[in-house]
């Protein structure tokens, strides 16, 4: 909801656009009789862990009504994807929820157009497995071409030919476009340039240019790019072949050669007329895609998943976990009256179509153990009107093993607190376990939509790092009562952070921190010794009381050891001014234009 243009840029923009327009208006939720594809399989019974009288829970099966399976002979593709675009278009709070998987070969004169809670992918082992002579689209007629809303929707796993040589993908927060292969240029913008906030690329190769445009920000990591085409903000690269050279603050560019440490998503595959689950291999300091050549990884098959449906219980959920069966959660929404826990070593929980999570009576919706390689993918996280400690909780309270040869990671799984409906939750995520990867979240207090309100969807925290060793790809945390992230763990590393602070903030007094005016969006305890991160962004909207000032954006003690490169603050048209970027560090923010306030490092 950022403060809306006067008129949105008809042409190309090449530098920062005045305050842009945000999320403000609530999508439309309506339901349909989908197209349902069955997925029949023979399955084994499980064997159980918890006695002869417990029923075991069965492995496998079809992937329910809203997985739509289509191979290059399916009559009316493009109907039946226009069917479901039609009905998530602006369906921005509804309970629509949809996976479209196209099998290997090759799809002509396609334009799927993706909107709310729809994820496309293909179901071969790599990209150029299942080809589209065309395009996969977002766009934003919906909302008068403004993009800063195109949420919670995906595209992995396939290669385009786009029809105009250039592919359209305009989205903001939570959309993740990954393992791609784009035969051509990727537009990030809307039609007509309007303004976007995004975004996310990862195991990518896009073999043209890749147009921001209007972008606020961007990270794109372990990929492959012919040419980037501007900057507005922050657009941060990590382990890109071809990405632009280091240049922040003009343009704004943030670029590392490697990534330290990276595990790409696990995937639903077909493997003849089986279906599998891959999971990519770990990687250090990667750099490119990782499925040149033979892909390096492990493949299970879904005979040893629990297919989890809309109406399964969370009891039934922890006895799969138990006897030893993985979680695949088909698209729809989970009400849980009880955590669901993940307590085995190298369990995948994959999410197909936002599959989403709801605690219905203040538990926390998720828990891992201090386990090595739990994998987290693909799931919505949505707090329920009884206040819930957490919501996702990765190791206990105290977790101390080194699981640094096989961390666990979570992987596009975003929390939202109100939006939909009214829901609270103190802290959205906290990570316990060492050497957790964090790749792409979006932890948000919903600023628009039912349900919100300073108290009413209150949520004093987004993220708490308490582990050592943990790296965050991708990190976007927005909105949070008081402080948007909390570092207290040894040696954590974030690449890339978008942040902006509450705007419902009712006065100066409701953010004071003490004898610290507002809490900084990201703050490195004190006892920290060891902290560093590289393209981080916080901006400020504070529209119920444009006089509140935030002393400071970021919060680190300084020590040698505490190292941060290409901060910026933003006061979006001057509703609220930071003082400093970091401590007491950098220029103020000021007056009505939207101009941000950089640091190129600190200290």
């Amino acid at each position: 909801m950022h403060l809306p243009p006067t008129e949105a840029p008809t042409t190309p923009p090449t530098s920062t656009p005045t305050a842009p327009s945000r999320r403000k208006r609530r999508g439309r939720a309506l339901g349909f009789a989908a197209f349902a594809v069955s997925l029949l399989m023979a399955v084994p019974a499980a064997q159980t862990a918890f006695g002869q009288d417990a029923q075991a829970v069965e492995g496998g099966g079809d992937l329910g009504p809203n997985v739509l399976v289509f191979d290059p002979s399916t009559p009316g593709i493009q109907a039946k994807v226009d069917e479901v675009f039609e009905k998530q278009e602006s369906a921005q709070f509804g309970d629509g929820r949809y996976a479209l998987l196209f099998k290997p070969g090759t799809y002509d004169n396609i334009n799927a157009q993706i909107g709310f809670y729809t994820s496309i992918a293909g179901l071969g082992l790599k990209p150029d497995d299942t080809t589209f002579n065309g395009d996969v689209t977002v766009d934003a007629g919906w909302f008068n071409g403004n993009a800063t809303q195109n949420f919670w929707r995906s595209a992995e796993n396939l290669a385009l030919n786009p029809v105009n040589g250039t592919d359209r993908w305009a989205v903001s927060q939570a959309a993740p476009f990954r393992r791609m292969h784009v035969k051509g240029g990727l537009n990030l913008a809307p039609n007509g340039y309007g303004w976007a906030s995004g975004g996310y690329i990862a195991d990518s190769k896009i073999d043209g240019q890749v147009g921001p445009y209007s972008q606020q920000q961007w990270y794109t990591r372990d990929s492959s790019i012919g040419s980037w085409g501007n900057g507005v903000w922050n657009m941060t690269f990590s382990g890109v072949e071809g990405a632009p050279a280091q240049s922040f603050p003009e343009p704004p560019y943030t670029t590392l050669e490697n990534t330290p440490v990276s595990r790409e998503k696990p995937f639903l595959y077909l493997d003849g007329n089986d279906y599998k689950v891959f999971v990519p291999a770990k990687r250090t300091n990667a750099r490119g895609v990782s499925w040149n050549g033979t892909p390096q990884g492990d493949s299970i098959p879904l005979s040893q998943f629990y297919v989890v449906k809309p109406g399964a219980t969370a009891a039934t959920i922890n006895a799969a976990v138990q006897q030893g069966l993985h979680l695949l959660f088909t698209p729809g929404i989970y009400h849980v009256n009880q955590t669901i826990n993940i307590d085995r070593a190298d369990t995948v929980v994959l999410g197909l179509g936002l599959a989403t999570i709801i605690p219905d009576n203040g538990v926390t919706a998720l828990k891992v153990g201090d386990v090595d390689g739990v994998k987290l993918a693909g799931l919505l996280i949505d707090a329920g009107t009884t206040n819930s400690d957490t919501l996702v909780e990765v190791g206990p309270d105290g977790a101390s093993a080194n699981h640094s040869a096989n961390p666990t990671s979570v992987q596009d799984v975003f929390v939202r607190v109100g939006g939909a409906g009214a829901g609270k939750a103190t802290t959205g995520m906290v990570i316990n376990s060492n050497d957790t990867i964090i790749d792409h979240t979006w932890l948000w207090r919903a600023d628009h939509g039912e349900g919100i309100g300073w108290d009413t969807n209150r949520s004093d925290y987004g993220l708490q790092v308490n582990g050592d060793n943990v790296l965050a790809t991708g990190l976007f945390v927005e909105h949070f009562n008081k402080y948007d992230v909390r570092w207290s763990g040894e040696n954590g590393k974030t690449i890339f952070f978008q942040n902006e602070k509450a705007y419902d903030a009712p006065n100066q007094a409701a953010v004071q921190n003490g004898d610290i005016k507002g809490y900084a969006a990201y703050k490195v305890d004190d006892s920290v010794n060891t902290h560093e991160g590289w393209g981080l962004g916080s901006y400020c909207y504070f529209n119920v009381d444009p006089s509140i000032r935030q002393d400071h954006g970021f919060e680190a003690p300084v020590k040698t050891g505490v190292k941060f490169h290409d901060l910026i603050v933003v006061s979006l048209g001057g509703q609220g001014q930071y003082n400093h970027v970091i401590n007491d560090t950098g220029a103020p923010t000021s007056g009505t234009e939207t101009v941000p306030s950089q640091v190129v490092s600190f200290p």
